[in-house]
């Protein structure tokens, strides 16, 4: 089976790319929140064209996918007042939670 790599999903994946370096920095240099924050927005949009908008907006919204959607929202949400050792860990759990079930229903 042969995939499609277009110019967008290029881009969603170097965006992705920089998401991680910039949040692998930004825990790096002492969870700086400014660059863990730079780091979430460049995930979310990385991830928002490498799937889709609508696949994206699907996951963050489905019932079952709530709880993870809170965690990840209040994570950010602590990254923003100065909590970003537990804003990151709710969002490591938002992410595993999120995209670990999406793994599960394609296999």
């Amino acid at each position: 089976m042969v995939y499609e790599i277009n110019e967008q999903k290029k881009i969603g994946l170097g965006l992705l790319g920089f998401g991680v370096f910039f949040s692998f920095l930004g825990v790096i240099l002492f969870f700086d929140r400014g660059l863990l924050a730079l780091g979430n927005i460049f995930c979310l949009a990385g991830i928002g064209l490498l799937l889709g908008w609508n696949s994206t907006w699907k996951i963050f919204t489905d019932r079952a996918n709530y709880k993870g959607s809170v965690s990840f929202l209040v994570g950010l949400f602590l990254i923003f007042v100065r909590w970003p050792i537990v804003g990151l860990i709710l969002e490591l759990y938002a992410f595993i939670f999120l995209f670990g079930l999406v793994l599960i229903h394609i296999h």
